[in-house]
């Protein structure tokens, strides 16, 4: 009875595990900002890697722009090329942004609100939930649009199906070109998003709000080998490691990471850089926080009845009835008797090949014993005008015009083949 509890305690400890196993790799995959890889490339063979800079840092939009000149060449000599036939298909895509505050105004209200100035393709990292209209890009010429959350939709229109709509941001005329709804739940609002956020270029923020500079530096590109893509970053971006911390998205919730995490416990929290992290990297750091607790909980779990099966199989052991010498003679026993097997196998199809071989002879022996009776009997022999490919068989009764006073009721039959001489040499 105690070991039929100790069994289902153990099946059920089991099933826990599977659960909380299922309920972590849902939520690491449900975090779109931690997987613009897999949305980038199907084959697995792309990383994306974020860059965190400090408040001092001083990086401008001209050490990117250096640096995204540098990538190109990188990918030729790791022989990465573009396989797609589509002129416009890009290997990599990356984006930056920065910190800050505006104003927009209308005819009816002002507000101010917090504000992110981006640069790239800041929306493909970041797929916002479109509420209407359309996301910009910060590679587009003209730098006069932004993206409101709804909030700032009805503080200043009173709806939020405003895309094309005018606002002012420091009297300058910028286009609505979309409405999204601001991540929302406990996370979300300790991360920062407590307030109204709205998204301008990066040339807006800095010539008409107020910013701290670039802090925010994000990339996708191939990773032909595991750690390329974020030792080339690391090495090749031109920040002192003192003021940059460079984050591994692809792999940021394997579970090598979640026991990566375990293991530092309690100093994670510690950080020497002056680093105003964004809310997408806090939101994501928490989460990577529940899923460690998720892991160790998992971990625990599963212990418990792997623990059980090695004290069950340890009594097994120690009550079998047999010992390896036992299985290692069995064992050596089948196999001399399975190469038996095979060797009488051998044997069998070597006689029937020769048995066959005999025979052969032997027929062929005959039928010549037979066509030299035939000529002694008839004193020569012709051979049909058309002889068949196949067998011809031949009276002799009605060749000889009498029958065999020996056996009169057997007629003699021979078989005849193309090409055979006859006694008078034709064939």
């Amino acid at each position: 009875m105690k070991k039929i509890v100790l069994g289902i305690s153990g099946g059920i400890s089991f099933l826990v595990f599977l659960i909380l196993l299922l309920v972590t790799n849902r939520l690491g995959s449900s975090q779109m900002t931690q997987s613009a890889a897999q949305r980038w490339s199907n084959d697995g063979k792309a990383s994306q890697v974020s860059c965190f800079f400090s408040v001092g840092s001083g990086i401008t939009e001209n050490e990117i722009l250096d640096f995204e000149h540098t990538v190109d060449s990188a990918l030729r000599d790791a022989s990465v090329e573009q396989e797609s036939e589509n002129p416009g298909a890009r290997l990599w895509a990356d984006a930056y942004s920065a910190d800050g505050q505006v104003t927009l105004s209308n005819d009816k209200t002002s507000l101010t609100a917090d504000a992110i100035g981006i640069g790239g393709d800041f929306f493909l990292f970041h797929p916002l939930t479109l509420l209407n209209g359309a996301y910009f890009s910060g590679n587009d010429l003209m730098k006069d649009y932004c993206v409101i959350d709804e909030d700032a939709a009805w503080q200043l229109f009173g709806s939020n199906d405003v895309a094309g709509m005018t606002v002012y941001i420091g009297g300058v005329p910028h286009i609505v070109t979309g409405v999204v709804r601001r991540p929302s739940g406990r996370l979300a609002e300790a991360a920062g998003l407590d307030s109204t956020v709205v998204y301008v270029s990066y040339q807006t923020l800095t010539e008409l709000g107020s910013s701290h500079g670039i802090n925010h530096y994000e990339i996708v590109m191939p990773n032909p080998v595991t750690g390329f893509a974020y030792n080339y970053i690391k090495e090749k971006l031109g920040a002192d490691e003192k003021e940059v911390e460079v984050v591994e998205n692809t792999s940021r919730y394997s579970l090598l990471s979640r026991l990566k995490l375990i293991g530092e416990f309690g100093t994670r929290s510690m950080n020497g850089k002056a680093i105003i992290y964004p809310y997408w990297e806090n939101i994501a750091r928490g989460y990577a926080d529940i899923l460690m607790v998720l892991t160790l909980f998992g971990i625990l779990f599963l212990a418990y009845p792997v623990g059980l099966g090695i004290v069950f199989f340890c009594i097994w052991w120690r009550h079998k009835g047999w010992t390896m010498k036992d299985v290692w003679h069995r064992a050596k026993d089948f196999g001399e008797r399975r190469v038996e097997k095979l060797r009488e196998k051998r044997i069998k199809s070597k006689e029937g090949r020769e048995k066959t071989g005999k025979t052969g002879k032997k027929r062929k022996k005959r039928r010549k014993s037979e066509y030299e009776d035939l000529e002694e009997e008839t004193g020569s022999l012709e051979e049909p005008e058309e002889v068949p490919a196949a067998v011809e068989y031949v009276d002799m009764e009605e060749e000889s015009g009498e029958e065999s006073p020996e056996e009169p009721d057997k007629k003699k039959k021979f078989r005849f083949r193309r090409g055979r001489k006859t006694k008078g040499g034709s064939k």
